[in-house]
């Protein structure tokens, strides 16, 4: 199995589960493979984290991964931001979403929008990349598309410091849900 894509699916679509213990068996290559989408099209989070085995939890595999984002560069946390697409932007109106991403969109509605609530998401996003360069980040799935636009309102008026520190924020939030997903904790399946 290459790619988070090829393996084995629930009938949720997530990949079938197994325990975090399993994980610290894992060559890197099946490390990666399994989890180098977690952080959107960033395997080096997963690969970075491959090195701290072995993981007695779930808190302690997203922590190595949140310390793998954390001793990075400036620069590569930034293109970690900007690999995240736009809410309801060109990837998800092309359908060229990861599946991950796909799933979280939609578990916010934002893939059954009005055209007056596709229009003001259009905006927003042209208006945050406008201001700090980066797309808008939220963890979709602790909000809905109406708490997104009013956030994101006021997350306009921060400044773009406090905005990468919003962004990996919330990424490491997406990024935990995310492997909840994927791995149960314990002996249990």
């Amino acid at each position: 199995m290459n790619s988070q894509r090829d393996l084995p699916r629930s009938s949720g679509g997530s990949p079938v589960g197994i325990t975090v213990e399993e994980t610290s068996n894992f060559g890197r290559e099946e490390f990666v493979a399994r989890f180098g989408g977690v952080y959107e099209h960033s395997p080096w989070v997963a690969e970075t984290a491959w090195c701290e085995r072995p993981f007695r939890g779930l808190s302690e595999l997203h922590g190595a991964m949140e310390s793998a984002v954390n001793a990075a560069s400036d620069e590569r946390k930034m293109e970690l931001i900007r690999a995240h697409p736009d809410l309801v932007g060109k990837a998800a109106v092309a359908g060229e979403l990861t599946p991950e991403s796909e799933r979280e969109q939609a578990s916010a509605g934002l893939d059954r929008l009005s055209s007056e609530e596709y229009e003001a998401f259009t905006q927003m996003n042209c208006s945050y990349r406008e201001k700090f360069g980066m797309p808008l980040i939220f963890c979709v799935r602790e909000h809905s598309k109406d708490s997104i636009l009013k956030a994101a309102e006021q997350r306009l008026g921060n400044s773009k410091e406090e905005e990468i520190e919003m962004a990996l924020a919330e990424i490491s939030k997406i990024a935990r849900l995310r492997l909840e997903d994927l791995v149960q904790e314990g002996g249990k399946r």
